[in-house]
């Protein structure tokens, strides 16, 4: 199957069987596509004897660990081809990952992520808060994390304002010309969490001001690490910005730079979702099979999306749960799940083990 047959695939309508079949089919595909493109990826796959005509499930497909990224330059494509180089987030001196796009999966990308958000926010663009500062999209060939999330989702945004300074700072008097401006309009406001958290929440509680937000739509993710001092729960941290500002249309997202476009929203109960474009499966530490629902593991997302790079099969660094599968009160079909944090001290090995050996 093509990507632009999955294209035509309402995001939350497969079940369990239809999904299964598609996503085997299109995962193989994308293997084979990289083991004819990519030394490296055809090294480890040679390097563990993989014979994906024996595959008979994307679950049996070998996963590369996220930080194999930060390790080796992994590209199906040829060097004249890249159209974009999307890294991710990193502390100052330590390793980021390197995702090379060419038009098509940065393309692929966009669309996908259009179809899954959509469903949540409607169809309609909105004018849209974007809790950040203009200055962390510069480069428009090289982006971080961050850049590129803000890119992605700016295209849900009819008339985008910055809340925020190029120092950082929250900007009062442009968000109180853009709340005036649309006034009783429904907005979007878009950031990541920390973002959202420190420079937003904790400002306006400082400044003592209080925006009506009540209707705006609220969509953040990524960042719960480093709010782990706080001791910010999710629940605490929709509950404060409802104190503060009146938003309470609000959906975290779980997703990663390695598979941009195939985010995981939160429902409406507070479950993240797989769209039938992805999957997560959560694995044993010990043996890497996989868990039952209900049993935390390490998690394993796939992605029908990445034709430029061999990251349609990775094993996070996170720990997460699958709650069920087709039968989530908000009706969406697919697995949905929630993710417990980042793993610790972990030390992922998988078929980079082998590159050496089988090259």
């Amino acid at each position: 199957m093509t990507i632009d047959e999955v294209y035509q695939i309402p995001p939350f309508s497969l079940d369990k069987a239809e999904k299964g079949k598609m996503l085997t089919g299109r995962l193989l595909e994308l293997t084979k596509r990289h083991i004819a493109n990519c030394p490296e990826y055809a090294a480890m796959m040679r390097g563990i004897g993989f014979d994906a005509g024996k595959c008979e499930s994307y679950y049996n497909i070998p996963f590369l660990p996220v930080s194999l990224f930060k390790e080796l330059e992994l590209k199906s494509i040829r060097q004249e081809d890249i159209f974009k180089v999307i890294t991710s987030s990193g502390t100052t001196g330590q390793a980021v990952s390197k995702i090379y796009l060419d038009k098509a999966t940065a393309s692929a990308q966009q669309k996908v992520l259009v179809k899954i958000v959509s469903t949540f926010t409607g169809s309609e663009r909105m004018p849209m808060l974007i809790i950040d500062s203009p200055s962390v999209i510069k480069n428009r060939d090289s982006f971080s994390a961050r850049g590129a999330g803000i890119l992605g989702f700016s295209i849900f945004g009819s008339d985008r304002v910055y809340a925020l300074n190029d120092d950082m700072e929250i900007d009062i008097p442009a968000m109180d010309a853009f709340l005036e401006k649309h006034k009783g309009k429904k907005v979007l406001l878009f950031g990541f969490t920390f973002m959202v958290w420190l420079h937003f929440y904790k400002e306006l509680l400082k400044l003592g001001n209080k925006l009506d937000l009540q209707n705006g739509v609220l969509i953040h993710g990524g960042g719960w690490k480093k709010l782990t001092t706080e001791a910010v729960s999710k629940d605490e941290f929709k509950q404060r910005l409802t104190d503060v500002c009146g938003l309470s249309n609000i959906h975290d997202y779980y997703g990663m730079v390695e598979q941009t476009g195939c985010v995981y929203m939160e429902c409406e109960y507070g479950y993240m979702h797989a769209s039938v474009f992805s999957d997560i499966i959560t694995r044993r530490h010990t043996d890497f099979s996989p868990c039952v629902s209900g049993e935390p593991g390490i998690v394993q997302v796939v992605s029908v999306l990445p034709e430029s790079y061999p990251g349609h099969s990775l094993l996070t660094e996170d720990e997460g749960v699958i709650i069920g599968e087709d039968v989530c009160p908000c009706g969406r079909k697919g697995k949905y799940f929630h993710i417990n944090g980042r793993l610790k001290m972990a030390e992922i090995r998988g078929c980079s083990d082998t590159y050496a050996v089988g090259r």
